[in-house]
């Protein structure tokens, strides 16, 4: 018998990628889905890819409900706003994968840093960061898992072997990372129309990144050591003229000098066994193109000229293995399905 899964926020990028998955996923059905502003319209009607494939009418948040309904809930909310739903839903002894920023970071400070106060920092240590090329086995058990961010998933990803490696020497890591529009979700600003975006690149969150700390955090945990003295992180985000697609360019000083040939065979051993994570040639370069509705990071490896400074660059699709994608990659493990299963 096949699992019950809903959706709450289901109106959004986000929420609609997943549905895109879901609806042809061999085990799952869509119970519930949830919007506050287009309660009572069909989702067909939101996302018109649905019309013929799904009837669901999107209702209001009922806690009851979805929990009553739904063997796992995916809340698609902003940050801040998800975490109570998050909550109630796991008294009922729902799980949850939340796709918002609240239960990603462990250290309540540095969320309230990022974000503001955390309202129930109790469920931080509870939650699973659901990057399963790290966390596949504590994925399967938890309650509820903590989607990582688009910028990060790519980040964290270029990274790991690195990390986890102790190849670096001290000093700074510089990322550069482009995002295409629909990082920002369904904003309605003038940066983000079309006449504004296109034919032009631009930096943004020049004071910071609300994603730079996952990508500290993680990289710490990889290395067995906090990071975020001895190699502190620059990462300038940048919005470019494509509607979905990262990718993030990452600049690291090597403790001494190795081959491209050596760099590269450290991140294909890191990554053998990954359904969703291909190490491209030495000096290959991947691109957003190439990896655009799909699950998986291709990622390219590179040195300088003299051979200290390993470039490491990484694609993804920021709604797929950057968001919604990598939610239905953690429902399955969770709910016992091969970990590819109803994913490309």
């Amino acid at each position: 018998m096949g699992k019950r899964v809903s959706i709450v926020g289901a109106t959004g990028y986000t929420g609609g990628e997943l549905l895109r998955y879901l609806v042809r996923h061999p085990e799952v059905t869509v119970a519930r889905v949830t919007s506050e502003t287009f309660s009572g319209a069909p989702i067909h009607d939101i996302h018109k890819f649905l019309k013929g494939r799904l009837g669901l009418v999107c209702e209001k948040l009922n806690v009851n409900a979805l929990a009553a309904d739904s063997d796992l809930v995916f809340v698609c909310l902003p940050h801040g706003a998800a975490a109570r739903t998050v909550a109630s839903l796991l008294k009922k002894n729902t799980r949850v994968i939340d796709l918002s920023a609240d239960f990603r970071l462990k250290d309540a400070a540095v969320y309230k840093r990022w974000y503001g106060a955390h309202p129930l920092t109790p469920l931080l240590k509870e939650s699973v960061f659901g990057l399963p090329e790290r966390y596949r086995d504590e994925i399967r058990n938890a309650p509820l898992v903590a989607n990582p961010g688009c910028y990060a998933t790519a980040t964290i990803l270029a990274g790991l072997p690195l990390m986890a490696g102790k190849l670096l020497a001290r000093g700074p890591i510089i990322v550069d990372a482009k995002s295409g529009v629909s990082g920002a979700g369904k904003k309605v600003e003038s940066r983000y129309l079309f006449c504004e975006a296109n034919e032009s690149i631009q930096a943004y969150a020049l004071r910071g990144h609300r994603h730079q700390p996952e990508i500290e955090q993680e990289w710490s945990n990889a290395a067995g050591r906090d990071l975020t003295g001895s190699h502190p992180l620059t990462l300038v985000p940048h919005l470019t003229p494509m509607t979905r697609g990262i990718l993030a360019t990452l600049y690291a000083p090597l403790a001494k000098k190795i081959s491209v040939e050596d760099l590269r065979d450290r991140f294909v051993q890191y990554y053998a066994r990954e359904p969703f994570v291909t190490v491209l040639g030495a000096f290959e370069s991947p691109e957003t193109k190439a990896v655009s509705h799909t699950n998986h990071c291709q990622i390219g490896v590179a040195l300088d000229s003299s051979g200290r400074q390993a470039i490491v660059i990484s694609a993804l699709d920021n709604l797929v293995k950057g968001a919604s994608g990598q939610a239905i990659q953690n429902m399955n493990l969770m709910l016992g399905f091969d970990e590819t299963k109803g994913l490309l």
